[in-house]
């Protein structure tokens, strides 16, 4: 690489000098830090404002511990600095809570000064962070009045990192944890990581697979989790761990997991007290139970409630969480698998103990490019709702596509679940406001790994950076998060930022039709799930609901999932009026057509072409997009240094071929059932279908 060139490592924490222009708005402000009084988290934002102030002005910003001279930049807490307990501050911090921050430009001793306060470290450790991202995007800082706080309490990163480096559902390397080297080799990477956490309002991660190891849970194992929550607690990051259910059995030391046998909640007492005396700010567990043959309280005839409350009880004297995950599997293959989380949960509403939030998908299969929100949002007012997301582009196009996310998640935040009349948004039950949770959470699934740009494609980065402003404030845009994040990443000259931006909100879009326009979901290769496998049956013995055929249903016909009345009538698990809406094929929105109803072949859509005609341009159209994504990077190239820009226009290069093999693989097999040729204007693939269903993708990362 020439020295211009970059690897993504800095992510959006580059503090790249600013061009002359936009420096002389903010010059003045920027002369020195000051940060009276001392903990790990003041080290930790003081830290971070001399590198990035110093960064950003190209001159050196030393940190000092008074704020006398113009231009201080002053951090901490009403407790550490007696700027910050004057009466007004005090006032402007009261209602924002512990993580809540106040930047304000102020008259001070010797000059102007910024301060950044919060009420606790943590809250000036996010406004150090806040700053910073309002001094790289730009932000006019000459005078300055900001007061932020989360609307979501538990803002956490969900890794699905195995002990043995490899990662679930991971396309970015290997696990960023070196457990074998771990306690004794603390890498660098562990505290840019936390740095990276904090900088978009981060402060919990789990750090491995919702498939649990038992193991974790042992001395060996323990010492070393603790090795790497001392590293994220100077940046007000705190731990989780998975729970395998039977633990107590698989580690020798019980012969039942029954979670109403007094033996098994005194085990886990015992083990809940061992980690908080290693770890005393340890977050909780997070449960993936009784799914996808993982064990569970059903193995032994008990409820979700029974297995939850049983580890809640071992926390709650410490103030940990239970994280009880909602995407469940039963051992008998239903009707239709989207109703089952629904069918099994809303039954316990209320059940639940006070110390347990229960993680739900955003939508009802399995983070789908699109799929209605998960009916359990609105249904369970007496439980706290995490809304999880997955970061990771497991449906998406994995690493070699560009998908911003944000427009998905924001989709799904904005949906109106009805549940208390009009207003009843998916935000709202996340955020508390709609039922009054006093617990509150975010969770994301982690896209992060080995690979030099954290996360393997260089955008991909964006959905990282978009989940944690999201868990910070559910009502930002994706195009609001998409401009901060091009401009920290990248650049914030507006020929760069109009353009890319653009890109990145088209891009969720483009996967969709690529993919599964329409409203049809689980299209994709068995197993490994890159790239189209519409075809997938249960003819090697895999469960049906396993399988793409159960999902689509092509006939002769038509196509689509017959949800409504007639169908599975999983339409009724939403309240009115969407119910009525979804449920009639006349007036279900035509992007979640062939979710909810086997629609004709010559069925006319709205646009006046048939259901066979619309499909086809659907996918015609998404390999077309693809191929002008490809074609708007071209034209940045200026703005970005020639290592980043080669490789997301290979990647991109990779995305247009791929859209093309979806495009030929899900036509010509759809066109065995429609038995129609093509619509007028299109080029039919060049490939057979044979020769796509001959397609066998091997050692595809991430299974």
């Amino acid at each position: 690489m020439s020295p211009e060139d970059e690897d993504g490592y800095r992510l959006w924490l580059r503090y790249a000098e600013a061009p002359a222009a936009r420096l002389a708005r903010f010059r003045t402000q920027l002369t020195h830090v000051a940060c009276e009084g001392s903990s790990m988290l003041l080290e930790a934002a003081a830290a971070e404002l001399v590198r990035g102030i110093s960064g950003l002005s190209g001159r050196s910003a030393p940190r000092r511990t008074t704020p006398e001279g113009p231009g201080a930049v002053i951090v901490g807490t009403p407790r550490t600095s007696p700027l910050l307990a004057r009466p007004d501050v005090t006032a402007a911090l009261a209602p924002l809570g512990p993580e809540g921050f106040l930047i304000q430009t102020v008259d001070a001793p010797g000059g102007p000064a910024t301060l950044i306060a919060g009420n606790d470290e943590r809250g000036a450790l996010y406004g150090a962070f806040h700053y910073l991202r309002l001094l790289q995007t730009g932000a006019d800082a000459s005078r300055l009045d900001v007061r932020e706080r989360p609307r979501v309490a538990l803002r956490v990163l969900n890794h699905w990192d195995n002990l043995d480096r490899t990662i679930e559902r991971g396309y970015a390397g290997f696990s960023r944890w070196n457990w074998h080297l771990l306690p004794g080799y603390l890498s660098p990477d562990y505290t840019d990581y936390a740095r990276a956490q904090a900088s978009i309002g981060v402060n919990a991660c789990s750090l491995t697979n919702v498939n649990a190891n038992a193991l974790l849970l042992t001395p060996e194992w323990l010492e070393k989790v603790q090795a790497l929550a001392g590293v994220f607690r100077h940046y007000g990051l705190c731990v989780f761990l998975t729970a395998r259910f039977n633990a107590p059995v698989e580690l020798g030391e019980l012969s039942t997991a029954d979670p109403l046998d007094p033996t098994v909640a005194a085990w886990w007492r015992r083990q809940a007290d061992a980690i908080y005396d290693r770890i005393p700010d340890f977050g909780g567990f997070l449960v993936k139970a009784n799914s996808e043959g993982q064990p569970g309280p059903q193995d032994y005839g008990r409820s979700h409630t029974d297995g939850a409350n049983v580890l809640a009880a071992a926390l709650e004297p410490h103030g940990g969480t239970v994280f009880w995950r909602a995407f469940v599997y039963s051992s008998e293959v239903s009707d239709d698998r989207a109703k089952q989380a629904y069918d099994e949960f809303v039954p316990l509403d209320g059940r639940f103990a006070d110390n347990v939030i229960v993680q739900v998908k955003n939508g009802p299969v399995d983070f789908q490019p699109r799929e209605p929100f998960h009916p359990l949002f609105g249904a369970m007012p007496k439980t706290p709702l995490a809304l999880e997301l997955q970061l990771t582009q497991e449906y998406t196009g994995q690493s070699t596509h560009l998908t911003y996310l944000a427009p998905l998640w924001e989709e799904v935040l904005r949906a109106d679940t009805f549940s208390s009349g009009p207003g009843s948004t998916v935000e709202r039950v996340v955020d508390g406001s709609l039922h009054g949770a006093k617990r509150t959470a975010m969770a994301g699934v982690a896209n992060l790994g080995t690979d030099r740009s954290w996360c393997g494609h260089p955008f991909a980065a964006a959905n990282w950076y978009a989940f944690g402003r999201l868990a910070w404030d559910p009502a930002l845009t994706s195009a609001a998060i998409a401009d901060e994040w091009l401009a920290q990443t990248f650049t914030s000259e507006p020929g760069f930022v109009e353009p890319a931006r653009a890109l990145m909100l088209g891009s969720r879009e483009t996967c969709v039709k690529t993919m599964t326009p329409l409203g049809l979901h689980h299209l994709m290769a068995k197993d490994h799930h890159h790239g189209p496998g519409p075809w997938v049956d249960s003819s090697d013995g895999r469960r049906p609901d396993w399988t793409n055929v159960y999902f689509h249903r092509a006939d002769t016909h038509g196509l689509g999932f017959d949800r409504s009345p007639t169908g599975s009538n999983a339409v009724a698990q939403y309240r009115p009026p969407l119910r009525e809406q979804w449920g009639n094929i006349d007036t279900c929105p035509e992007a979640l057509l062939l979710w909810f109803h086997h629609a004709p072949w010559d069925r006319r859509l709205r646009s006046g072409l048939t259901l066979w005609d619309a499909l086809c341009r659907e996918y015609y159209d998404g390999a077309r997009r693809a191929g002008d994504m490809r074609r708007a990077w071209d034209a940045l190239a200026e703005y970005v240094d020639g290592a980043r820009f080669r490789h997301v226009a290979q990647l991109l290069a990779i995305q247009a071929s791929e859209a093309l093999w979806w495009r030929g693989a899900c036509v010509l097999y759809f066109q065995t059932f429609s038995q129609r040729p093509l619509p007028t204007g299109l080029e039919p693939p060049a490939e057979s279908l044979e020769y796509f269903r001959g397609i066998v993708k091997r050692y595809v990362p991430g299974i």
